[in-house]
């Protein structure tokens, strides 16, 4: 064999090598660095987070049932015992994602950690779930203000890991999402019109069967409320205390006017006017 053979021979082994290696999967690190406890999934890899955003249990106000119930079901999924992927839904602003927060505050001396998976990466979940599954601390996978549209089909990852595939959900991790909707998805008039009646009994339709399916897989399901104007209130006068300030009767006339202007009252406005209400006394 002369020297511009070898040369076509070493050429086409390349080209065979490079074509190859598209077809493998990227050989990643699927260690985690254990220095840390909070994490978000970003890049394709695990990044810690040193300074997480730290709530205090008891500074939630008015959702008792729901940090009760959520607090249960840490303790038994750190205990070993059978615990439940968790729905918080409702009304916007009323400490739902400031409750999962609470428990990573409440419950790390204990090993907790959690990962914060953005909604664009919800695709990757059997990933982040193979990465997790060789740590051996606990993990909360932590999908906040999560919905989506009728023409994503990037919740079908996320349905298959709730449920439904063959690779169980790893023991050491429970998936904790938030949502303004109680399905997570669009629920349309067209789904309602499709629905029959056969003998008596009411048939959902195709379309809110799969809409419904995707809830039902999580199997607790917490339910939060705009708050009433003397809950709002409440939440006004304990973040002005704890940043120095009285609740004059000024000071509950303008939170009334700055919810009203909002068109909500929910403990987010709360701690936005209380912030407001600083900037003008200083």
């Amino acid at each position: 064999m002369n020297l511009t053979e070898f040369d076509r021979l070493f050429t086409r082994l390349n080209e065979l090598i490079d074509r190859v290696e598209l077809l493998l999967p990227a050989n990643r690190n699927s260690e985690t660095d254990t220095s840390y406890h909070a994490y978000r999934w970003s890049h394709d890899k695990l990044e810690g987070i040193s300074n997480f955003d730290q709530v205090e249990k008891t500074t939630l106000l008015h959702i008792e049932r729901q940090k009760k119930l959520l607090t249960i079901n840490t303790t038994q999924f750190l205990n070993g015992k059978p615990a439940n992927n968790a729905l918080l839904w409702g009304a916007r602003g009323t400490g739902k994602s400031s409750l999962i927060k609470a428990q990573l505050t409440e419950f790390l001396k204990q090993g907790l950690c959690i990962v914060e998976v953005p909604k664009s990466e919800t695709s990757h979940l059997f990933e982040i779930i193979r990465t997790i599954s060789s740590d051996g601390r606990k993990f909360i996978i932590y999908l906040d203000d999560l919905s989506f549209e009728s023409s994503d089909n990037s919740y079908k990852a996320l349905k298959a890991c709730l449920e439904g595939s063959l690779q169980a959900q790893p023991d050491n991790l429970l998936i904790y999402a938030t949502s303004n909707r109680r399905h997570l998805m669009p629920e349309t008039m067209k789904d309602n019109l499709d629905s029959t009646m056969a003998e008596g009994q009411l048939h959902p339709s195709d379309g809110i069967e799969e809409k419904v399916s995707l809830s039902d897989r999580f199997g607790l399901w917490l339910s939060f409320h705009p708050f009433t104007q003397d809950q709002y209130l409440d939440v006004v006068e304990q973040t002005l205390r704890a940043r120095k300030l009285e609740m004059a009767e000024e000071a509950r006339i303008e939170a009334l006017r700055y919810a009203t202007a909002r068109g909500s009252r929910s403990g987010r406005i709360a701690f936005q006017f209380a912030a407001y209400w600083m900037s003008l006394k200083n």
